[in-house]
């Protein structure tokens, strides 16, 4: 017998014809939930009879569900089935597209047009741990006694200095111990003071925003690039301006500038998320503009320990003296994200600066952490933690490779220069949406991102976003690794199957 739902949906499906089944099918569902023809806290068919209704696969519906209970559009009832949620997340966006649409801030309380836009473009996953989530380190192989010791032993007898408000960038046995280390890794040549220790990357590049730009200003930024540092850019009203990379980095123009950049942020010993490696000839040019525009470069270094074959590759803020350069490191890749831990290498002259408008702006603390942290480099253990990741990581990357190689062909593995890093790149054919093997990859327990999402919109008709995945390995133990990337390939050959239909 047939539900409602069923029949509504077998016309709604009827007009719909553009596309494989899956995606008709999720949007006719998500058309349903969002103009309430079903409504809110309504079950839906199970997915075995809804199939059945429609003359579908049932792979096809489960795959839809799980779409939308992960976009929180429907919620799971342990042995009761899957109903419609309360509070679908388009309420939260509904008054700030209807701004943009009339140029306006809405009446009454809502997002202001600013807030719905950082939603609206949101790219944070809420699925942040498994096969083959990139750039997440294994952080069940962080040394946890160690540093737990190291934490208790600060705790026993705190120094009150540790427990209150800061000031200054970050307590100075970390700034120190942590000048030493970029000195030898990085060739970094700069003074403990130099340093100013952020919440994150995020915080940094903010900071870096508000510190040197005005609203409406232009920062250049990769293409395909890091999508958190366009967002943040944009969210401080500076206007992000991809440009193309290849295969030495970030593309720099040959003919003079008319209006140059006030920011120009790149990822030269690691391109993210290609993985190129800037050349030193692009790397001197990018130097001798930034000097000649009076631009900033931001260096951002997210990765760069973790290279696995050849020596270090020097940094830009090496590179020559008095660079204009501000470089930005994590510890959210060599310890463990949950730190919430990076800093800035900043010019001398922005030094003072910088630290009255962080302590202003974020009212500086967790001085016990720094103060763990320090220690544990001092101690050795934080070089010793690095170097056997470095390894480990490096069999995982092997095995990946070996993988992909032997199922699917050369071809499929994106080559970079660099063979470093915590991801590969998996191309696709361009008749294979990538958004849709990542859905299809979810639904069978296998996360990964689409490439196309780190590229912006093409201007002017220019190529479209290439597709591919992001495969994380490093958080991906051994054992697992082979039988995680066959569900992938089942996705992939699913994905391949729907496009083919008629």
């Amino acid at each position: 017998m047939r539900t409602i739902t069923g029949d509504l949906l077998l016309l709604r499906l009827g007009e719909s014809s553009d596309g494989p089944m899956n995606q008709r099918l999720y949007r006719c569902l998500r058309e349903a939930i969002l103009d309430g023809s079903i409504a809110a806290d309504t079950r839906l068919p199970a997915s075995r009879d809804l199939a059945a209704e429609l003359g579908i696969a049932r792979n096809t519906v489960v795959h839809v569900y799980a779409q939308l209970q992960a976009e929180g559009y429907t919620r799971s009832r342990q042995g009761s089935g899957t109903y419609v949620a309360d509070t679908l997340p388009d309420d939260y966006l509904a008054s700030g597209r209807r701004a943009r649409q009339v140029g306006a801030r809405p009446a009454g309380p809502s997002l202001s047009v600013r807030g719905a836009r950082i939603v609206d473009g949101a790219s944070a996953s809420p699925f942040q741990w498994g096969a083959f989530m990139p750039g997440v380190p294994d952080v069940t192989e962080f040394p946890h006694r160690k540093f737990s010791r190291i934490v208790s032993s600060i705790w026993r007898r705190p120094p009150a200095q540790l427990l209150t408000y800061a000031y200054g960038g970050g307590l100075p046995a970390l700034r120190e111990a942590l000048a030493q280390h970029l000195a030898l890794t990085r060739s970094i040549d700069c003074d403990p003071e130099q340093i100013l220790l952020t919440e994150g990357v995020h915080q940094g590049i903010d900071l870096i925003s508000r510190m040197l730009c005005e609203a409406g200003e232009v920062a250049w930024i990769e293409n395909p690039g890091y999508w958190g540092a366009r967002s943040v850019l944009q969210a401080n009203g500076i206007r992000a301006v991809p440009r193309a990379v290849d295969e030495e980095g970030l593309h720099l123009p040959s003919e003079p500038v008319q209006a140059p950049p006030r920011l120009v942020f790149v990822t030269p010993s690691h391109q993210y998320p290609l993985g190129a490696v800037m050349s030193l000839a692009r790397r001197r040019r990018l130097l001798a503009l930034a000097r000649q525009w009076g631009s900033w470069i931001i260096e951002d270094d997210y990765d760069s320990e973790f290279r696995f074959t050849g020596r270090p590759i020097p940094c830009l803020q090496g590179l020559e003296s008095d660079a204009p350069v501000i470089y930005l490191g994590t510890f959210s890749k060599t310890m463990y994200p949950g730190l919430r831990l990076a800093y800035l290498v900043l010019p001398k002259r922005l030094v003072k600066a910088f630290q009255a408008a962080h302590a202003e702006l974020y009212r500086e603390g967790h001085l016990m952490t720094h103060a763990a942290v320090a220690a544990f480099i001092s101690e050795g253990h934080y070089a010793a933690h690095v170097r056997r990741m470095r390894m480990l990581y490096g069999r995982r990357r092997a095995m990946l490779v070996n993988l992909i190689e032997r199922r699917l062909g050369v071809d499929w593995l994106h080559r970079d220069s660099s063979d470093a890093g915590l991801h590969l790149v998996l191309d696709l054919p361009d008749e294979i949406p990538d958004e849709a093997v990542v859905q299809a990859a979810h639904a069978r327990g296998v996360l990964t991102r689409p490439l196309s999402r780190y590229y912006d919109a093409a201007p002017q008709g220019g190529e479209p976003p290439r597709q591919g995945l992001l495969l994380g390995y490093a958080c991906v133990p051994e054992a697992d690794i082979a039988r995680k990337f066959e569900v992938l390939l089942d996705s992939l050959a699913y994905v391949a199957r729907q496009r083919k239909r008629p």
